[in-house]
């Protein structure tokens, strides 16, 4: 269970922090200092973080966003195929204007792949804001008539639990109000890996099913929720 940010979307807040002049360059360097990050593909060649600055400053782009496809939605991305593929496989991704970049983590050091990125359409906040809460209320409901508090105990103790999101670190010039829905789409979707992690007490196939059939919009308006809270181009203005 993760209730952190994907890189992609810390990536996504501090360079639509740093475009809008709410951050330093020397601010977003060092909150991305603690691995080192190649840049690949851009336009002089390969390069790390600041000629990434470099570029986005002359292409005059003016925020970031984030993508979390997963196969058969594959929220924030619009294409082309290349970007949609790499983007699918990695889980994530940040696009800002025309560029898409997908990570590619070796434990070691992240690669940036830059890929060229159409025009895209998101929900905006206040949409995804309701469908999360709405997805939340009826998977508590639908996961109490299968039992949860006796196969998944801990996933019970998290619906009841729902005031208490993590803390999340964002750069100046984020609304509170996206920070917060990421936080709740992050516990969200964690509540769903709780869930997921086994078979649990599941009485029969049917039952797996079925309580996998009830999770996906919850993991799908949690994944929504964090997209359109780390993508500056739907912000309430």
């Amino acid at each position: 269970m993760s209730l952190s940010l994907p890189v992609s979307a810390d990536l996504a807040w501090w360079l639509t922090a740093w475009l809008r002049g709410n951050e330093p360059t020397d601010h977003l360097l060092d909150a991305f200092g603690d691995r080192g990050h190649v840049v690949a593909g851009l336009e002089d060649g390969d390069g790390g973080m600041l000629d990434l600055l470099l570029l986005l400053r002359r292409n005059g782009d003016a925020a970031a966003g984030l993508a979390l496809p997963r196969e058969g939605d594959p929220v924030g991305l619009a294409g082309p195929r290349e970007l949609n593929d790499a983007a699918l496989e990695a889980g994530e991704a940040v696009i800002v204007g025309a560029l898409g970049l997908v990570p590619e983590d070796d434990g070691e050091v992240i690669t940036w792949h830059a890929h060229r990125a159409d025009r895209r359409q998101l929900v905006d906040v206040g949409e995804a804001d309701r469908s999360l809460r709405a997805a939340l209320l009826a998977a508590a409901g639908d996961l109490a008539a299968l039992d949860v508090a006796r196969w998944r105990p801990e996933v019970a103790d998290q619906l009841m639990n729902l005031h208490h999101t993590p803390r999340l670190d964002a750069p100046a010039g984020t609304p509170a109000r996206c920070v917060d829905l990421a936080a709740r789409g992050l516990q969200a979707r964690a509540i769903v890996d709780l869930a997921l992690e086994d078979d649990g007490g599941a009485l029969s196939s049917y039952e797996v099913e079925a309580r996998r059939g009830l999770l996906q919009p919850l993991e799908q308006a949690g994944r929504r929720a964090v997209v359109a809270a780390c993508s500056a181009e739907v912000w309430p203005g």
